[in-house]
């Protein structure tokens, strides 16, 4: 039986692909469950519509990521931490501090995008990698200065 795939389905298929599964399959599983389409003349237009709005709205998002990257790049933060004794931070420097400074600038990002490998505790000049698709990444400066 012919169905149009409206989700990814592992084993099976993508969303907007026309396959071949046993019938029984089709009417117990994908139909029911909204996961898929009998392949009818009508059903295969709105699944190419479909199709051609999810590519136009991924370039779109895409293009949009790689526009924010290339500002995040060109950003620098400054942190004021207070310091103690031989220049030694009192705590230190989390996702959380450098998410809030993004927002000050301007930038709605997901703080689980910001990458730090472990938490800042030295003054210095940092690059921090924010991760915003798979494959598009953007560098932030930072500059942990005693305040």
């Amino acid at each position: 039986m012919d169905i149009i795939l409206l989700q990814d389905i592992e084993n099976v298929g993508q969303a907007g692909d026309v396959v071949n599964v046993k019938p029984g399959f089709a009417r117990n599983k994908l139909i029911p469950d909204g996961l898929a389409l009998r392949a009818s003349k009508r059903n295969l237009a709105v699944a190419e519509e479909r199709k051609r709005v999810n590519e136009n709205k991924k370039a779109r998002e895409i293009s949009t990521n790689q526009l924010l990257a290339s500002k995040l790049s060109k950003t620098e933060i400054t942190i004021e931490v207070k310091v103690g004794e031989e220049e030694k931070m009192f705590g230190s420097i989390t996702t959380k501090d450098i998410h809030e400074a993004l927002i000050e600038k301007g930038f709605k990002i997901d703080r689980h995008a910001i990458k730090l490998q472990e938490p800042i505790k030295a003054l210095g000049i940092y690059h921090i990698t924010v991760n915003l698709a798979p494959d598009i990444n953007g560098d932030v400066k930072i500059y942990v200065i005693k305040g």
